[in-house]
């Protein structure tokens, strides 16, 4: 980058052309500011903070003949933004977009997004709400209403006592988390995460100038977080210990009584809080049962729970999630909320308001959605279960199988290509059989691929049978 850079003798000037100010100066006339790069004291602030800012911003422009002529930007992104890695999830899936777009017929299976329609009574309630012209700002905070219903909600599904002051509506679970870390974690903190992980939680940590502590567990234990190595690595720097149950990418739930010794655990250290991610909560097969964190013994008082509409209700393009904590840490995320995006859409608000009035974990219309994930997850399990050096862990919760394909790495694939890891295989079955998944490697573990099987039962069927037939060649024929 400092190549690109003026020396700290330079001049460094920024062109405006009269077009732009205002002026009834000609066509061709421009006024320029110009300064040397040295430790004159400026009286204007603007001025002082361009030349100190000059290190790293640096653009100028030149008018002639009625044209600008670029002659030099930097073009350099915060460090911040550099240390962040794109979601994998998202490019994948907007590949296989514009690969169905384009006419090729791959199947999608990356994206975490249900197939159903959202339930008409929630759509008509967001219709009605335009109609009646519910269409400006809400609090910032969300309207009383819902906040109203999800206290009610949490209160009677998940066995924790909240007050409206206690919520925050968001766009999303997304931003909910996001600005709980920002709002919790300062520089140099440690933010602890199982893997596999939700793609985005490290990167947040990230964002926040904080540190994420990856713990790995075994797909032999169902991908939970083992107790003992979560407190050897606790430190005088964890701030924040980030759970998804039922979870993505592995579909695992966590027991009561594992989340009980983790709360054990985390009793003994004050600094360390808890985010419990809960948006998957009501998509559970049974004998599994969900238990908020937040509903333990002690947890209350340092628990951010996260849940939202976008999984359970079919609402992902409603843009609506919320966080549910003590008022002291909802209050600043809050104010960054203010700051940030404000308040979430009215119209969504109304639906998710609709939402919650379906009934007890939303009534028939989830539990319709719920039969048909369970029969899918059947599907695949036994299906990919009879292939030859496969393991699987079967999924609890959420619409995902998280498969280990790691016995096919290393083979050489004709026409294309050894396979090294969890991402040359997927580009592997996106090329072979059309089929588009999510490598493990985005998600802390290499070992496996993530399967979404948010799609239908004929559509999945279809998409085995193609990945099926993409491993069988990959395999050396067994002589007679």
């Amino acid at each position: 980058m400092a190549n690109s850079l003026h020396s700290s003798t330079s001049i460094s000037s920024v062109g405006f052309s009269s077009q732009f100010l205002g002026s009834n100066l000609g066509s061709k006339a421009s006024v320029s500011v110009s300064f040397p790069s040295s430790h004159t004291n400026y009286s204007l602030k603007s001025v002082e903070t361009l030349r100190q800012q000059s290190s790293r911003i640096s653009a100028m422009s030149k008018v002639e003949n009625n044209s600008f002529e670029q002659v030099k930007v930097d073009i350099s992104l915060s460090p911040r933004v550099n240390s962040v890695k794109p979601s994998k999830t998202v490019a994948i899936t907007d590949h296989a977009t514009a690969l169905a777009q384009a006419g090729i017929p791959v199947i999608r299976l990356a994206a975490g997004e249900p197939d159903f329609d959202t339930p008409a009574v929630i759509a008509e309630a967001g219709i009605n709400a335009i109609r009646e012209g519910y269409t400006r700002y809400t609090p910032n905070a969300g309207t009383l209403e819902l906040r109203t219903a999800i206290c009610h909600k949490l209160k009677e599904e998940s066995g924790i006592s909240y007050t409206p002051d206690q919520i925050l509506v968001s766009n999303g679970a997304k931003k909910s988390i996001i600005q709980a870390v920002l709002a919790v974690c300062s520089p140099g903190d440690e933010v602890i995460i199982p893997a596999p992980y939700w793609v985005s939680y490290p990167e947040m940590a990230r964002l926040a100038d904080a540190t994420p502590v990856i713990l790995p567990t075994l797909i032999s234990e169902n991908f939970l977080l083992d107790p003992k190595l979560l407190e050897s690595k606790i430190t005088e720097k964890s701030r924040l210990l980030i759970l998804c149950s039922p979870s993505n990418p592995t579909g695992s739930v966590y027991p009561k009584k594992l989340l009980e010794r983790i709360a054990e655990i985390v009793a003994k250290h004050p600094r360390l809080l808890v985010l419990s991610d809960e948006i998957y909560e009501h998509i559970i097969y049974a004998p599994a049962t969900h238990t908020s964190f937040a509903s333990l013994p002690g947890m209350w008082e340092r628990t951010l729970t996260v849940n939202g509409f976008s999984k359970a209700f079919a609402m992902t393009g409603w843009r609506l999630g919320y966080i549910a904590g003590p008022k002291h840490f909802v209050a600043a995320c809050n104010k960054i909320q203010s700051q940030y995006t404000s308040g979430a859409s009215s119209i969504s608000q109304k639906a998710g308001v609709a939402a919650l009035g379906l009934g007890y974990a939303g009534g028939e219309a989830v539990s319709t959605m719920v039969k048909a994930f369970r029969e899918r997850r059947d599907f695949l399990v036994k299906s990919f279960g009879e292939l030859e050096g496969v393991k699987i862990s079967e999924p609890q919760g959420a619409f995902y199988l998280f498969i280990d394909f790691s016995s096919y790495y290393g083979i050489e694939a004709e026409g294309f290509g050894k396979i090294e890891n969890s991402e040359s295989l997927c580009r592997y079955l996106l090329e072979r059989a059309q089929v588009a998944l999510v490598p493990g490697d985005a998600f802390g573990d290499d070992t496996c691929i993530r399967i979404s099987y948010a799609a239908s039962l004929t559509t999945l069927q279809a998409a085995f049978e193609r990945i099926k037939k993409a491993l069988i060649s990959l395999r050396p024929a067994v002589p007679v």
